[in-house]
C-alpha cells in the first residue's frame, strides 16, 4: 500500500544531480530505509491517544509560521512549520528571492530547475521550516489573464511536469518537504474562493473538466510530482465539477491516492476546508490553519471534533490513523526528526504583520542569515529565463562605444513603496521582480535595472539619463535629456498577484503610448524590456523603430544586474517562450468567468466550463491556424544554431500493447509503472553555426495519428527539451527519451492511457513552429 511512495522519495535523499534521475526513470528505492519510518510512525501512533492524533492532521496557529502543527510531547514529536512560497520564504528576514515559476520556465534548463530548488530548500530549512508550498502546478495557466500564472511554469503540461518534477527532488534532496499545489483547475482568482456579494454567501467557481482534458493537462504535472515523490499535495478553494476541491473525493482519492499511487498527505490552502468529515472521508488529510486565538472568526472544523467524530463512529479510527501515517511518514523519512533547525525568531512578528496587526514588538528579533551566495544562482537564472523576441540588425549587444545611455519607464527604478510588495494593489513608480500574494517573498535589497545600468556606464565611462515615468514620457516631456542618447532602453512592467486577476494584457501605465513616443524620439535604437508574469501584448512590437525586444518575467532580487548581463553580452540570451504571446487579446479562447450585477449572487452562474479542452495556448493556435506573435518556444539568440543531421529513431522491435500492462509491482509512484518506461529513443546533432558562444534549446514535438485518436486531439504536443551550450562551429549529440504515457492519449471509455495504431510523427526544432527535422514510428 505504502509501495509508490518508496519509489522517489528515497531516491530523492541520496546524492544526485539534475541528469542522474534519468538513467533510469523508476529509480531504485530505499525501501529499507522507508519501511523504517513507516515502522517508527506506526509505533508512535500505537501509544498516541486519539486527542493527540487529531491534533497531528489539524493546523495550529502558534504565530510563528504561517501554518503550523503542534508539537506531541508523548512521543518526542516536535511539530511541523508550513512556510509560503515558490519564490522564496515569505515570513523570513534576510531570505533570498528568487526567479519566479514563470521565468524559471522560460529558461527551458532541467539544471537551473534543480539548482534553484536545492538552493531555496535550504534557505527554508535554515529558517526551520519543515514545508516549503510549493512548486506550483495549478494555476497552470489556461488562461493568460490568470493573477498567479507567474506562480508556476507554463500552460504546457510536459515543461511545467519536468519543472516539477526537478524542483521537487531538489527541494527533498535537501531534507524539506516540498507541497505541490493547488490541485486542481485553480485556474483563475475571480471568484476564486466562497464570497460574500451583496450580502450572499456565494460558492467559489467551478472548474469543469472533462475527464480526458483532466488527465493531459491539468493533472499531468501532478503525476510528475507524485512520481518525483512529493510530500504533499494541497487542494484549493476553486470546485471542480461542481465539488470542492478539499472535499472532493474523485480528485483526492481516486485520481491522487489510488491512480498516482500518492502515499504522503493531501493539505488544505489556508482556511479552504469545508464543515464537516466529509473532507476527511474524501481524502483530505490536513486542515490549514486549523484554530486560531489571533483569528477568532475561525471554527476548527478538526481538532476536538475529529475526537468526537471517532467517538460517535462518524469517522473511524482507521481513517485517522492513515492521516497521521501519510502526514509523520515523509517527515522521518527526510530525517527532519533529528537535529532540524530551530524556526527563525523574525517569522514570528512577520507572520502577525502579514495579516495586518500592528502588534507591539518589545525586541524585534534578527533573522538568521541565510542568502549563502544565492545571488550569483539567482542572477544567472534570471539571465537565462531571458527572451530575445527582436534584435534587429543585430543592434544588441549594446556597443561598448555608447557613451550616452537613455534610460526610461517607470520599471527602471527601484520602487517608491519599499521593498515589500502591496498585496493587490500593484504600485506605479518602480522596478517590478515578483508577482503580489502567498507566492512573492521578502527581498532584503533589490538591485534596479537603473542602478545596474549606471554600474556599467561607470565601468564604460558612459553618462546615463533617464526618465522613470510613463506619464512624463507618453506626454513627450522628454526635454530635460541633452544630448540625446545613443541608445534608449525603456523598462515596461505587468503587475499580477494572488486574489485578483489582469485586466489587460498590455503592460501598465500607458505602455504602449510610452513606447511609441519614445521610439518616435529614438528611431532605430529603442529597446523595449518587459517584467511579466506572463504573456504581454505588444502592439508596438512590428514599429521600426523599436529595434530589440527583451521578455525578462520576473527576475528576484539580481533583477538589474541580469538584464545588463544579457544587455552587454556578458550572457547570450538563451530562454525560449513558455508561453504563447498572441498578436491580439481577441485570439486567445479562455477568457476569465466573471459574473457581475445580480446574477453574481447566483452560486450557480459560477461556471468555468473548460469546453476547449486540450487546445490550449499554442495548441489552440495551431488549431484554429492563428499566427501569434511570438510562437511557444521561441527565442533568440546573439549566435545562430542549426541541427545538422537526420532524426534517428529507436524503438522497439516487436509490436508493444496497446494498453500498458498490469503490473504487480507497488513500489512506484505517478500510476502503472510501465507507463514511465522509455519506448522510444531519439537523438540528432546541433551545431552553432555563429561567431559567438551561446545556449540554444532543442524540442522535440510528438504528433499521434489522426486517423487513429479521439476527436480534439492537438496537432503536435511538447515531449522533450535539452538545453545545450555550444562553442562556436561546435557540434553536440542531443538524446531524447520518450516513455509510453509520452506517446499516448487517454481514453475515457477504458479508463486507461492508449498508444494508438498507425504512425507517430516526431518532429525536432527550436519552437513550437520551427520544426527543421521529423520521423514516424509504429507502435502498435
Amino acid at each position: 500500500m505504502y509501495g509508490y511512495l518508496l519509489t522517489a522519495l528515497s531516491a530523492v535523499l541520496l546524492p544526485a544531480t539534475a541528469d542522474s534521475f534519468y538513467s533510469d526513470k523508476t529509480s531504485a528505492i530505499d525501501s529499507t530505509r522507508w519501511l523504517a519510518a513507516r515502522a517508527r510512525v506506526d509505533s508512535w501512533i500505537t501509544s498516541m491517544n486519539t486527542t493527540e492524533k487529531a491534533f497531528i492532521v489539524t493546523g495550529t496557529f502558534s504565530g510563528t509560521c504561517i501554518e503550523d502543527v503542534a508539537p506531541i510531547e508523548s512521543i518526542g514529536f516536535p511539530g511541523i512549520c508550513l512556510q509560503d512560497g515558490p519564490t522564496g520564504i515569505r515570513l523570513a528576514d534576510l531570505a533570498s528571492v528568487f526567479p519566479a515559476g514563470v521565468t524559471t520556465a522560460a529558461t527551458w534548463d532541467k539544471e537551473l530547475m534543480y539548482q534553484r530548488g536545492s538552493a531555496m530548500a535550504a534557505e527554508f530549512k535554515a529558517k526551520g521550516a519543515h514545508v516549503l508550498l510549493g512548486p506550483v502546478a495549478g494555476a497552470l495557466g489556461r488562461s493568460p489573464w490568470g493573477g498567479r500564472n507567474w506562480e508556476g511554469f507554463s500552460p504546457d503540461p510536459y515543461l511545467t511536469g519536468m519543472a516539477m518534477d526537478y524542483s521537487i527532488r531538489a527541494i527533498q534532496d535537501q531534507g524539506v518537504q516540498a507541497c505541490a499545489k493547488h490541485l486542481i483547475g485553480n485556474e483563475q482568482e475571480t471568484q476564486r474562493k466562497p464570497t460574500m456579494i451583496n450580502g450572499k454567501m456565494v460558492d467559489s467557481v467551478s472548474s469543469n473538466i472533462d475527464d480526458r482534458t483532466l488527465h493531459e493537462l491539468y493533472l499531468w504535472p501532478f503525476a510528475d510530482a507524485v512520481h518525483a515523490g512529493v510530500a504533499s499535495v494541497m487542494c484549493g478553494y476553486n470546485r471542480i465539477n461542481g465539488s470542492y476541491s478539499c472535499e472532493n473525493e474523485h480528485l483526492m482519492t481516486t485520481l491522487l491516492k489510488e491512480e498516482l499511487g500518492f502515499q504522503g498527505y493531501v493539505v488544505s490552502d489556508f482556511l479552504a476546508t469545508p464543515q464537516g468529515v466529509d473532507p476527511i472521508k474524501a481524502g483530505l488529510d490536513m486542515n490549514q490553519p486549523g484554530p486560531a486565538s489571533l483569528l477568532p472568526f475561525i471554527e476548527s472544523h478538526w481538532g476536538a471534533k475529529l475526537v468526537a467524530a471517532v467517538a460517535n463512529g462518524t469517522l473511524s479510527e482507521q481513517r485517522l490513523d492513515d492521516m497521521v501515517r501519510r502526514v509523520l511518514t515523509p517527515f522521518v523519512y527526510l530525517g527532519q526528526d533529528k537535529n532540524y533547525p530551530t524556526i527563525d525568531p523574525s517569522s514570528g512578528p512577520l507572520l502577525y504583520d502579514s495579516f495586518g496587526y500592528q502588534i507591539p514588538i518589545p525586541v524585534t528579533p534578527a533573522g538568521r542569515d541565510v542568502r549563502s551566495n544565492h545571488s550569483t544562482l539567482i542572477r544567472d537564472m534570471a539571465a537565462a529565463g531571458t527572451v530575445l523576441l527582436k534584435n534587429e540588425n543585430s543592434f544588441l549587444p549594446l556597443n561598448r562605444s555608447f557613451k550616452n545611455i537613455g534610460v526610461f519607464g517607470n520599471d527602471a527604478a527601484d520602487p517608491s513603496i519599499g521593498l515589500l510588495y502591496p498585496g493587490t494593489d500593484g504600485f506605479e513608480m518602480g522596478t517590478l521582480i515578483m508577482g503580489g500574494g502567498s507566492g512573492a517573498g521578502r527581498p532584503s535589497y533589490i538591485v534596479s535595472p537603473l542602478d545596474a545600468i549606471k554600474a556599467y556606464a561607470k565601468e564604460t565611462g558612459a553618462r546615463v539619463q533617464y526618465v522613470t515615468n510613463n506619464t512624463a514620457i507618453a506626454a513627450g516631456s522628454l526635454s530635460g535629456l541633452y544630448p540625446w542618447p545613443d541608445v534608449c532602453l525603456m523598462f515596461l512592467k505587468s503587475w499580477a498577484t494572488e486574489g485578483l486577476d489582469r485586466r489587460s494584457l498590455e503592460a501598465d501605465d500607458n505602455s504602449a503610448m510610452a513606447v511609441d513616443r519614445l521610439a518616435s524620439r529614438c528611431p532605430g535604437k529603442t529597446v523595449v524590456i518587459t517584467h511579466s508574469g506572463g504573456p504581454d501584448l505588444m502592439p508596438w512590437a512590428s514599429n521600426p523603430n523599436v529595434t530589440a525586444i527583451l521578455a525578462a518575467h520576473y527576475p528576484g532580487q539580481e533583477s538589474g544586474n541580469s538584464i545588463v548581463d544579457v544587455l552587454t553580452g556578458k550572457v547570450n540570451p538563451s530562454g525560449k517562450l513558455p508561453y504563447t504571446i498572441a498578436a491580439e487579446a481577441s485570439d486567445y479562447n479562455t477568457p476569465i468567468v466573471n459574473i457581475t450585477g445580480a446574477a453574481a449572487e447566483d452560486s450557480a452562474a459560477w461556471q468555468s466550463d473548460f469546453t476547449e479542452g486540450l487546445f490550449i495556448d499554442y495548441r489552440h493556435f495551431d488549431q484554429k491556424n492563428i499566427t501569434p506573435l511570438y510562437e511557444f518556444g521561441f527565442g533568440l539568440s546573439y549566435t545562430t544554431f542549426d541541427l545538422v543531421s537526420d532524426l534517428t529513431v529507436s524503438a522497439p522491435k516487436s509490436k508493444v500493447p496497446t494498453h500498458p500492462p498490469v503490473t504487480n509491482a507497488t513500489l512506484a509512484l505517478g500510476g502503472n509503472p510501465n507507463l514511465w518506461k522509455t519506448l522510444v529513443d531519439c537523438s540528432t546533432e546541433v551545431s552553432n553555426s555563429g561567431g559567438l558562444a551561446g545556449a540554444t534549446v532543442v524540442q522535440l514535438y510528438v504528433s499521434l495519428p489522426e486517423e487513429s485518436v479521439p476527436t480534439g486531439t492537438p496537432g503536435r504536443v511538447l515531449r522533450g527539451f535539452e538545453k545545450v551550450q555550444l562553442a562556436p562551429g561546435e557540434t553536440k549529440k542531443v538524446s531524447f527519451s520518450l516513455t509510453r504515457r509520452d506517446v499516448s492519449y487517454w481514453d475515457a471509455a477504458s479508463q486507461n492511457w492508449v498508444i494508438p495504431s498507425g504512425a507517430i510523427t516526431i518532429s525536432v526544432g527550436f519552437s513550437s513552429r520551427d520544426q527543421r527535422i521529423s520521423s514516424t514510428v509504429r507502435l502498435v
